[in-house]
C-alpha cells in the first residue's frame, strides 16, 4: 500500500512539474527566436483580460479571507492576502491600458503588477510557515491588519499614479530587465519558490488536490514574474504573463469548486484547526418543555416560535459577546468561546452571553407566556477543536468533556436561568451565584457542584 501511494504522489509531482515547465520553455524560445515573438497590440483584449483576472483573484482573496476568520486560520489567511495583493493592483494596471482611463502611459500603473505579486510573494511565504496556539491567534489578528493596510496601500497607489506623485511621476516604464523590475523579481521568485517547497513537502505527507493547486499557482506567479521582466511590450512574450496570471487564479479556483462546500479550504487548514486543543467555553441552550409544546402545536406554529426566539436570542450572543453558533438542532443552541484562540476572557463572554440570551428571550415569554422557556448552561474547559468527517458531511466543532459537562449542567438549569460549571465561576471573581448542590450529571462517576448565575457584578447589598 506503502509503494502504491509514493508511486502515485510521485507520479502527480512529475506531471505538475511538466506541465508547469512549459510556460518557461515557451518563454525562452519566444525570445532566442524574436521572429516567433510576434507583435500584437489590442487594448481592449487587454483591458478586459487585465481586468478579469484581477476580478477571478479579488473573488477568490474574499472567499478565502471569510473562512480564514470564520475558523481563525492563518494560513488561509495569508493565501487570501496573496491573491488579494495580485487582484487589487492587477486591478490598477489594467487602467493602463491606453484610452481607457488615462490617455498616456502612467509609471504607477504600469508598475502595479510587479508590486502586487510582489507583495503577494511575502505573503505567500508566510503562509508555508508552521504557527501553533498564541502564534495563530497572533496572526490572524496581525492578518486582519495587514489586509486593511493592503487595501489602504492600493487606494494611495491609485491616487498617487493618477495625480503623478513622485515617484510615481514618469510617463513610462519599460517593462524589461530594467534596476526596478529585476530588483522587485529576485526576491520575489525566490519567495514564491520557498513557499512552494514548503507546500510541497506538506502536500507529501498528505496529498490532496487544494495543495496541489497552490504549488502550481505559486509556481505560475513566479513565472509570470519572470515573463513580465524579460518580455518585449505587447509581443507574445508579454501577453504570457497576463495568461500565467489568469492560469494562477483559474486553477486554484478550480480546486476550490471541486472541493465539497462544506469547509471548502479545510486541506490548507493548520494542524491546531484540524485538530487541536483548546482552553474554552462552551454555552448550551434549549427549551425547557419543547416536545410538549411541539406535541400539541402545528408544525408551522413551532417553526414560527423556534425563528422568533433565535431573532432575538442569537444576536447579542454573536455580536455583543463574539461567540461562534456550532450547531442549531431542533430548539438547541451550542456556542462556543475562543474557539480560534482569540477570547482568553472567554469565561466571562460565555457567562455574559448566557445572561444577555435570557434577558432577550424573557422580552419574548413575556408576549406568549404559553411558550416554552430556554435554560442555558456554560462550563469551561480544554477540548479538542476538530475538523469531523469527509466529502458528503463536514463539521469544525469542537469535542471533549468540557463539551459533554456543559450540555449535562444545561440540563439542570432553572428554566430562564443560566447555570455554570465550578471551573467557569473560577474566572468569575465578581460573579453573583448560588449554588445548585451536588449534582449527579448523566455520564460522569462523581457528582459535581453546579451554581445558579445572577449577575456578573458584585451587588454589596445582595445576599448570596
Amino acid at each position: 500500500m506503502a509503494e502504491r501511494r509514493f508511486v502515485y504522489t510521485g507520479g502527480m509531482v512529475a506531471i505538475t512539474a511538466v506541465v508547469l515547465l512549459i510556460p518557461p520553455a515557451g518563454l525562452v524560445l519566444l525570445l532566442r527566436e524574436p521572429q516567433l515573438d510576434v507583435h500584437w497590440e489590442h487594448h481592449p483584449s487587454h483591458f478586459w483580460l487585465v481586468l478579469l483576472t484581477a476580478l477571478l483573484s479579488a473573488v477568490l482573496a474574499h472567499g478565502m479571507g471569510a473562512a480564514a476568520l470564520r475558523r481563525g486560520d492563518p494560513r488561509v489567511l495569508l493565501v487570501a492576502l496573496t491573491f488579494l495583493s495580485s487582484a487589487g493592483f492587477l486591478g490598477l494596471h489594467a487602467l493602463a491600458t491606453p484610452r481607457v482611463l488615462i490617455d498616456t502611459p502612467n509609471a504607477g500603473f504600469v508598475l502595479a503588477t510587479p508590486v502586487g505579486i510582489a507583495l503577494g510573494s511575502v505573503f505567500a511565504a508566510l503562509s508555508s510557515l508552521m504557527l501553533s496556539g498564541t502564534q495563530a491567534a497572533g496572526a490572524v489578528r496581525w492578518g486582519r491588519w495587514a489586509r486593511a493596510g493592503l487595501l489602504a496601500l492600493m487606494v494611495l497607489w491609485a491616487i498617487a499614479s493618477v495625480l503623478r506623485l513622485p515617484p510615481l511621476h514618469g510617463t513610462s516604464v519599460p517593462e524589461m530587465a530594467d534596476g526596478i523590475l529585476t530588483g522587485l523579481a529576485i526576491p520575489t521568485i525566490l519567495l514564491y519558490g520557498l513557499a512552494a517547497a514548503r507546500y510541497l513537502r506538506l502536500w507529501w505527507q498528505r496529498p490532496s488536490l487544494m495543495l496541489l493547486s497552490m504549488i502550481a499557482a505559486f509556481v505560475l506567479l513566479a513565472e509570470a514574474m519572470v515573463a513580465l521582466v524579460f518580455a518585449r511590450n505587447w509581443a507574445l512574450s508579454w501577453w504570457e504573463w497576463h495568461l500565467l496570471l489568469l492560469a494562477a487564479f483559474v486553477l486554484v479556483v478550480g480546486g476550490v469548486r471541486i472541493q465539497w462546500h462544506e469547509e471548502r479550504f479545510a486541506d490548507l487548514y493548520l494542524a491546531d484547526t484540524v485538530s487541536g486543543r483548546r482552553e474554552l467555553s462552551v454555552l448550551f441552550a434549549d427549551l425547557q418543555g419543547f416536545t410538549t409544546f411541539s406535541e400539541n402545536h402545528e408544525p408551522g406554529e413551532v417553526t414560527a416560535m423556534l425563528n422568533t426566539y433565535f431573532e432575538v436570542v442569537v444576536p447579542p450572543v454573536v455580536r455583543r459577546h463574539g461567540g461562534v453558533v456550532d450547531r442549531i438542532i431542533g430548539d438547541a443552541l451550542m456556542v462556543t468561546f475562543n474557539k480560534r484562540g482569540d477570547q482568553p476572557d472567554h469565561a466571562a463572554r460565555a457567562a455574559a452571553a448566557g445572561l444577555a440570551l435570557q434577558e432577550a428571550a424573557g422580552v419574548v415569554q413575556a408576549a406568549h407566556p404559553d411558550w416554552p422557556r430556554f435554560r442555558v448552561g456554560v462550563n469551561s474547559g480544554i477540548a479538542s477543536v476538530s475538523l469531523l468527517g469527509t466529502e458528503g458531511g463536514r463539521t469544525h466543532t469542537v469535542i471533549g468533556d468540557t463539551v459533554n459537562v456543559a450540555s449535562r449542567i444545561e440540563g439542570k438549569a432553572p428554566p430562564g436561568g443560566v447555570a455554570i460549571g465550578p471551573a467557569t465561576l473560577a474566572a468569575l471573581p465578581q460573579a453573583v451565584t448560588e449554588s445548585l448542590g451536588l449534582l449527579h450529571l448523566k455520564g460522569k462517576s462523581e457528582p459535581l457542584e453546579v451554581f445558579h448565575l445572577l449577575s456578573l457584578t458584585a451587588d454589596p447589598a445582595q445576599n448570596v
